[in-house]
């Protein structure tokens, strides 16, 4: 059993270790029985998985993105086309061949390790014309890699891997307007999660002797080189040049967050791919009536949901904003008979959109205040028999901050606002 990654281990963690907080706040474990580097989620982990996934939805939707989806698996000929096969093999889980069993079975089959192909599939199921352009895929789908089990580390490094995965067709007029459009929106997109500063990398090739890693076809990498060069330079973003971080099929720009031990980790990337759409046979009817190849951006805004919560979870400490809580008010009853008050305030709450828990352990006011704190629980409710009486509650905030006899209904305003501004703050 691999320790690194086991929740439920002796193994000790600093303070803010993603591994010690999403213990402490039960967000998520692994089990040595379904497999070393698959994530459990827990209930508490899924509220903040779907919070991010719910609002990663909304913007996209905003910004004019089809939502598809695709299967966990395809045929042994799919990743040959596509060059998976080539170039990605040993990251690829063994297939399965299932024509023993099955003979009208075409072959093996390999799980996925990215939605790419099954994007152009998509695409190519039908006939485009120019002013369809730029078509705009995305999918929060399950990929899986067999990473190796030394490098498994926490939701940091999984073998199960959500990508916020995104795919552009376009134009080559178009391209360089969808690229600087595509790397402000993931830019606005992360600094909701107060990222504010960004290291940037354009990932080239390493053609020190190592050519067979990329797509023969020179004249497209050095469009795509100059063009991604190009608008980087325009927006005056500092960057790095990454010798050897390119993608078999095109280079990259990709952005990375620093976590607590200052350590980067993948998170918004942008490819440019025109190796895909000439090997798959994309088209587009022109204005001239003829068909043209189009160009394809991937792209992904966070990287992987599961990294994207474990580097955030040691940027904030486990001190999680509001929205993305997942218990926003605790209501802790000082004896029995505070209780069923307490449930009412809950219910209150909860009608108003509001995650709201009570601790009925019966346990001393002071030890329910002190396992809310651990939990990290933004506002908690102390209710007793003054409370009841003044028709009122008293309030302590997560950053030390205590408000005595308000009414509940300030505390809705306020949490609410909180919550549908994505604040930062309490």
């Amino acid at each position: 059993m691999n320790n690194e990654n086991n929740n439920n281990g002796k193994q000790c963690f600093s303070e803010n270790d993603h591994r010690r907080i999403g213990r402490d706040l039960d967000l998520f474990s692994f089990s040595e029985y379904v497999g070393s580097g698959l994530a459990l989620w827990h209930p508490n982990g899924a509220i903040i998985r779907n919070e991010i996934e719910d609002f990663w939805r909304q913007e996209h939707r905003k910004a004019g993105y089809k939502y598809v989806y695709s299967p966990v698996v395809g045929l042994k000929q799919l990743w040959e086309k596509s060059g998976h096969l080539d170039h990605f093999a040993d990251c690829m889980y063994p297939p399965m061949d299932m024509s023993s069993k099955d003979k009208s079975e075409q072959g093996a089959y390999y799980v996925k390790p990215m939605s790419c192909p099954f994007h152009v599939a998509i695409y190519n199921s039908s006939v485009h014309s120019y002013r369809e352009l730029p078509i705009k895929y995305c999918e929060l789908g399950n990929v899986y890699r067999y990473e190796a089990s030394g490098g498994l580390q926490g939701l940091l490094r999984v073998r199960c891997i959500t990508q916020d995965d995104a795919h552009i067709i376009c134009r080559k007029d178009q391209f360089m307007e969808e690229l600087s459009k595509v790397f402000d929106f993931g830019l606005a997109f992360n600094k909701i999660f107060g990222y504010d500063k960004f290291k940037v990398y354009f990932s080239v090739r390493d053609l020190d002797g190592k050519k067979e890693k990329y797509i023969d076809n020179e004249p497209v990498w050095q469009f795509a080189e100059r063009s991604i060069e190009q608008v980087l330079k325009e927006k005056k973003i500092p960057y790095e040049i990454d010798v050897g971080g390119a993608k078999f099929y095109g280079p990259a720009i990709d952005v990375k967050a620093i976590d607590a031990n200052g350590k980067e980790w993948q998170c918004m990337t942008i490819q440019l791919d025109m190796n895909l759409p000439e090997k798959w046979g994309m088209s587009y009817i022109g204005e001239d009536g003829q068909k043209h190849v189009p160009i394809m951006l991937h792209r992904a805004i966070l990287g992987a949901i599961e990294r994207f919560v474990g580097v955030y979870l040691e940027r904030c400490g486990g001190r999680l904003p509001v929205w993305l809580s997942p218990v926003q008010v605790q209501i802790l009853p000082v004896s029995d008979r505070h209780q069923q008050a307490a449930f009412e305030i809950q219910q209150k709450l909860m009608e108003n959109d509001i995650r709201a828990d009570v601790d009925s352990s019966g346990n001393t006011i002071s030890y329910q205040i002190r396992n809310a704190a651990k939990k990290k629980v933004p506002y908690i409710i102390v209710l007793g028999d003054k409370e009841i009486e003044n028709n009122s509650i008293s309030v302590r905030l997560r950053d030390g901050q205590q408000i005595n006899d308000i009414p509940l209904s300030d505390l809705i305003g306020r949490v609410s606002e909180k919550i549908r501004n994505k604040s930062l703050d309490l």
